[in-house]
């Protein structure tokens, strides 16, 4: 019975989205090469993101947070995605490099150049 509801989950939180943005960019006449793009860059900007924010957050295993044993509190932003450690002295130190944050960013532009993409693409196709 867990395995029939973690897979409903997985479908509504990944498949029927992927579905109607597909649907609608062939409706659309966008091309097949840019939806693709678009999706494949877009769960990605959702992934890095979730990661990022997340990072210093002690989940199922405390002692791998980068914050045990600094006697520090992890503290999370969400856009843009980053993860602190609050040390005792009040200052923030991040938990994430920067090629972490070049993903995140390469990414979140690639979907945003993609859905312009296709309005032009949409538009030069009616004229």
């Amino acid at each position: 019975m867990k395995a029939l509801i973690l897979l409903f989950a997985a479908s509504v939180v990944f498949v029927m989205p992927t579905c109607l943005v597909w649907r609608l960019g062939q409706r659309a006449r966008v091309p097949s090469w840019m939806l693709i793009v678009f999706l494949l860059a877009g769960w990605l900007t959702v992934f890095v993101g979730g990661a990022l924010s997340q990072r210093a957050q002690p989940g199922l295993f405390p002692d791998t947070s980068p914050c045990y044993g600094t006697r520090s509190t992890p503290v999370s932003r969400y856009f843009p995605p980053d993860s602190f450690c609050r040390h005792t002295d009040g200052e923030l130190r991040t938990v994430n490099g920067q090629n972490a944050r070049l993903v995140f960013w390469t990414a979140a532009n690639t979907t945003l150049a993609m859905a312009l993409a296709a309005a032009f693409a949409r538009r030069r196709r009616r004229a």
